[in-house]
């Protein structure tokens, strides 16, 4: 309890044994006595894609080969953002029965909920390959700005969950506002749609974080390279994102417990 914030932190994460078998744990016990297990998540999404491929492409008047990888990457990325938000809302709340009988860094449940979903990412990002190959798409050297991009994601993923988790926990409505606000960005952001077709007028609405990260994400596996704008945007998010959760953390970690 006498340990710096960044000490908290650091102990927390480099726990890996803890919190990456509490994930798989939690996604065994959620699937338990199923046969294919997270698999359903994967063939559901294929199904929800593949059926809404060719009716938004003829909606929208836009070529199928190219649409088709869009959705199929907008559909995936944003499930995997809108779950972590919305799960790292309940990363204490939900691991009160541990905090509550012993120390244990509150960093450790964010990376818990982070590789929860990062678990279930794995077996949906699977459902893209057949469509790149359908779509004859060609990856080139710009794929590998895909890495630095999902860095930055799983950065403010971190201080998002130690964010949400401590204000959530302390207020809980919270958890229902960020849902809300979380569908209502879904039909904000180039998900099921493409940005070229705003009116001019229209383009601000691309300046929402999620938006910009979900173009730095699909751009290079779309054989394409995103704007610099994108990624100055992203950047300074970050550096939003780490400063209100380091200011919070110093504060409030040690409340966390008598919130529960």
């Amino acid at each position: 309890m006498h340990r710096t914030a960044w000490g908290d932190w650091w102990e927390g994460t480099r726990r890996t044994d803890i919190w990456w078998t509490l994930a798989w744990f939690d996604i065994v016990l959620r699937y338990r006595r199923s046969m294919l297990g997270p698999l359903w998540l994967t063939l559901s999404m294929a199904a929800m894609i593949g059926g809404m491929g060719p009716l938004y492409s003829a909606l929208f008047g836009t070529e199928l080969s190219k649409f088709f990888p869009h959705l199929a990457l907008g559909i995936i990325f944003w499930n995997f953002l809108s779950s972590m938000v919305n799960d790292s809302c309940n990363a204490f709340v939900g691991s009160g029965n541990y905090l509550k009988q012993g120390y244990f860094p509150i960093s450790l449940f964010v990376w818990r909920s982070m590789a929860r979903n990062l678990i279930q990412f794995a077996h949906q990002i699977v459902i893209y390959v057949p469509v790149a190959l359908w779509a004859g798409i060609s990856l080139s050297w710009h794929a590998l700005l895909f890495v630095p991009a999902f860095l930055l994601l799983m950065l403010n993923a971190q201080a998002l969950g130690l964010m949400l988790g401590l204000v959530c926990t302390r207020f809980r409505d919270i958890t229902q506002i960020v849902t809300s606000v979380m569908q209502m960005l879904m039909f904000l952001t180039p998900v099921f749609w493409l940005p070229e077709t705003l009116p001019g007028r229209g383009h601000y609405i691309l300046y929402n974080p999620l938006a910009q990260m979900l173009d730095l994400l699909r751009a290079p596996l779309m054989g394409n390279v995103s704007d610099a704008h994108n990624w100055w945007g992203i950047f300074g998010w970050t550096a939003v994102n780490l400063v209100l959760a380091s200011m919070l953390f110093s504060k409030y970690r040690r409340r966390v417990v008598y919130w529960l």
